[in-house]
């Protein structure tokens, strides 16, 4: 069995070898492929970062009537801190708010003067409450509408910001759609290079093979070494992907740090390294070892 296993690789490769321009063309298409592969891997990781870094500088605001006593807020916020949606909660007090104010308009000399002819703290106080998830904000506005807290509560501040949270909502949601769709075809057309490559490679040895078939090997022989060609393309269709990526990752990074500070895409590049690598090389081997197969099959039951 080992040797037989054994002359299977050795032919596998050496029909690679062989068909040397066939081989590298199929190599590149297949490398092409697996790089948009890994894109689309690494776009989609981009894409939820950027989704949690936003969501992470959006909240919800509620203001309270400057004659709710603090205690009746504080039972509020432990209320809120019951419900799963809430994720974490800020209480920022008249004065804080009126700290917050003058620090933000510390150049404004006509803000600055207007508060100070002030006798009183027209600002209110308020709890700023995270979600855990976009679409969750809506179920914590709709907390907000129970008549008891009506008479205590001036503004909740969900109507400014539902247009960003759904947007959120939306590109996550068709980015993974997209990725999943450009994947699928992406997949068809590497299958479809390398179906049709073994398929000339086949043509090419249909003498060999079918001398091999008049002395009594088996399909499985017969199909093996087309298998581990297929094999070999797809091996090294993802170790060139990863290797041609890194530049043009490189490249373009600091431009994402740029756009979304909290974002470093060549750091999760290296930090995942072995995972991505191990997606690379599933998708290019079972893909090429599957085409393949296939290829082979039609041939040895035509």
């Amino acid at each position: 069995m080992i040797t037989v296993l054994t002359r299977i690789i050795q032919y596998g490769w050496k029909n690679f070898v062989r068909n040397g321009l066939l081989s590298t063309t199929t190599v590149a298409i297949v490398t092409l492929s697996l790089i948009v592969f890994l894109g689309l891997i690494l776009f989609n990781v981009l894409i939820d970062q950027t989704v949690v870094a936003i969501q992470d500088k959006i909240d919800i605001t509620v203001s309270f009537k400057n004659v709710t006593p603090e205690d009746e807020i504080f039972n509020v916020q432990r209320s809120l801190e019951g419900l799963p949606e809430v994720k974490a909660i800020e209480y920022v007090s008249r004065a804080e708010a009126l700290e917050n104010f003058k620090t933000r308009h510390i150049d404004n000399p006509n803000i600055t003067q207007a508060l100070q002819e002030l006798n009183d703290n027209p600002l209110e106080a308020s709890l700023n409450i995270k979600a855990n998830k976009p679409e969750q904000y809506a179920t914590i506005a709709e907390y907000f509408k129970n008549p008891a807290l009506g008479q205590f509560v001036s503004h909740v501040s969900y109507a400014e910001n539902q247009g960003v949270i759904d947007s959120l909502n939306a590109i996550a949601k068709n980015v993974n759609r997209g990725g999943f769709l450009v994947t699928v075809i992406l997949v068809m057309v590497a299958g479809l290079v390398v179906f049709n490559t073994i398929r000339l490679a086949i043509y090419t040895n249909r003498d060999e093979i079918s001398i091999m078939r008049a002395v009594g090997a088996s399909n499985r022989f017969v199909r093996g070494p087309y298998v581990v060609e297929g094999i070999v393309v797809g091996f090294l269709s993802a170790l060139l992907s990863i290797i041609i990526a890194l530049p043009g990752l490189s490249s373009v990074a600091p431009y994402i740090s740029q756009a979304v500070p909290e974002i470093d895409i060549t750091r999760y590049f290296f930090q995942n390294l072995p995972l991505l690598l191990f997606y690379q090389l599933a998708a290019g081997i079972l893909v090429s070892a599957i085409s393949s197969f296939i290829a082979v099959r039609r041939y040895l039951h035509g």
